[in-house]
């Protein structure tokens, strides 16, 4: 039976995502987390050539009906510079295990940032990510930005616990428009003293689309000052997403040296060179791969 290119493309990506799914389980103990054994260990050490050194694992997916592998199952490298600036997104609630695996598997593939997901999909992606470049990022208050400073700081060491690398939290916007910077700025800087202290970066949301122009200036304010290490436009939840407006004017109050997360709305190339130009230097996107396969073709 023959298969043309494409048709071929879609089963080898289907059964490399089941494939880290059953290793993902594999390697999980009755409390979830990953067992440093077998599997598990090997894998802690990947060098992604899986072939050479990786045979039980290349044999899963031989009796899984693949007729052919690349010597770096799962890689490709294609628009990397775009890539490496992008974090792959899926925070819909009713994002199954399925799906999940399947962000993890075009992550590795085109070598994003990133996965951004919920907290309660971090210890998969991570187990599902072992041994890869890719970082972990989940959200933290999201998407209200409504709840105390102490839950936010309990919830990002739930989050680094389970494998987060990289922490996305929305600010307390009502205390922002009511004046209340010191709580605010309380807000952001115990997330960050939690995330610090694992070795994890902090973006902060401003939720950009709520806030008049001073406000979103002050925001970005507060949040350097409290220590975060990006301020971020949106949630993709709020009334509007990204504008490079807003970029241009978070990079004018932040300096050169803070990074800045442009997010919401980023669905093609142009929109994130546009977002680039004006001063981003991560984009938030679910559709990362449609974004990486324009650039390519540029």
């Amino acid at each position: 039976m023959n298969y043309d290119a494409a048709t071929v493309e879609r089963l080898v990506e289907k059964i490399t995502r089941e494939v880290l799914l059953l290793l993902a389980e594999a390697g999980s103990g009755q409390d979830g987390h990953a067992q440093a054994s077998g599997a598990a260990a090997q894998c802690a050490q990947c060098t992604r050539q899986c072939v050479q050194q990786c045979q039980d694992k290349v044999q899963q997916v031989v009796g899984a009906g693949a007729a052919r592998l690349s010597s770096t199952l799962g890689g490709v490298d294609v628009g990397p510079e775009i890539a490496a600036m992008i974090d792959h997104t899926l925070l819909k609630p009713d994002a199954t295990q399925d799906q999940i695996a399947q962000l993890c598997y075009e992550a590795r593939k085109y070598g994003f940032a990133t996965v951004c997901v919920n907290p309660t999909n971090v210890r998969l992606c991570a187990q599902l990510l072992k041994g890869s470049p890719v970082g972990v990022c989940t959200v933290v208050g999201f998407p209200l930005g409504a709840t105390p400073p102490e839950v936010k700081a309990y919830e990002t060491q739930q989050a680094l616990d389970d494998g987060a690398t990289e922490v996305d939290m929305v600010i307390n916007i009502g205390a922002l428009k009511s004046e209340d910077y010191a709580l605010v700025e309380r807000d952001i800087a115990t997330v960050a003293r939690t995330c610090h202290a694992g070795g994890v970066l902090l973006k902060v949301i401003i939720e950009a689309a709520l806030l008049t122009d001073e406000e979103k200036a002050k925001a970005c304010e507060l949040a350097k000052a409290a220590g975060a290490d990006y301020v971020k436009t949106s949630t993709g939840f709020g009334p509007g997403g990204a504008t490079a407006h807003d970029v241009e004017l978070m990079r004018r109050t932040v300096g050169p040296g803070m990074g800045i997360k442009a997010a919401g709305g980023i669905r093609s190339f142009e929109d994130a060179q546009a977002m680039i130009a004006a001063g981003a230097t991560r984009i938030g996107a679910s559709a990362s791969v449609k974004i990486v396969q324009q650039a390519q073709a540029a």
